[in-house]
């Protein structure tokens, strides 16, 4: 744990102020879910919450089977990070930080499917190579859990069947968040 040199009184409802630094370095929006963990010293932890955190295994399952099925890379992210990956490079994939454009994506409760074969390039996380041809969003109760995507190396364009398989395995992750 490092420290920050920040020190913020409690107010009389209970409050603390997390300073606008650490809300913009740890990607933290208003309205954003937080765990509180107290540890065996005493100490309070706060962790911005991630409902795709509880399916891990279900998650990777479901990106292996649509690789499988797509022949296309498959990354599943929550609201931050990717989280399952199948394909070539998921050593390298899992755990990065995810791009600008998927949080629009993700914002927007769009899908998002490439259209034309020279159109700019959308990459799912940072450092990433292939870029996106289909992003679905992971819609649960109203609020966006996270995303599904498709990757190419090349201009390719998805078959209807492979919009359908992405958009399929996005409802399917979110019934399963159901609580």
């Amino acid at each position: 744990m490092r420290a920050t040199g920040v020190v913020r009184r409690i107010d009389d409802l209970g409050r603390i102020v997390i300073p606008k630094e650490i809300r913009r370095t740890m990607r933290m929006k208003e309205g954003d879910p937080l765990e509180i963990f107290i540890d065996a010293d005493g100490e309070i932890i706060l962790r911005k919450y991630s409902m795709m955190d509880s399916m891990t295994s279900l998650s990777q399952k479901y990106a292996d089977s649509l690789y499988k099925i797509s022949g296309l890379s498959c990354v599943i992210c929550d609201g931050d990070k990717v989280v399952s990956y199948a394909g070539p490079g998921k050593k390298e994939a899992l755990g990065r930080d995810i791009t600008s454009e998927v949080e629009d994506i993700s914002v927007s409760r769009m899908s998002y499917f490439k259209q034309f074969p020279n159109e700019k390039k959308i990459f799912v996380y940072s450092g990433a190579e292939l870029g996106a041809v289909g992003i679905t969003p992971i819609i649960t109760g109203g609020d966006c859990a996270g995303t599904v995507s498709l990757l190419s190396e090349h201009d390719q364009i998805l078959s209807d069947g492979q919009k359908k398989l992405l958009v399929l395995t996005a409802t399917l992750l979110a019934e399963n968040l159901q609580p």
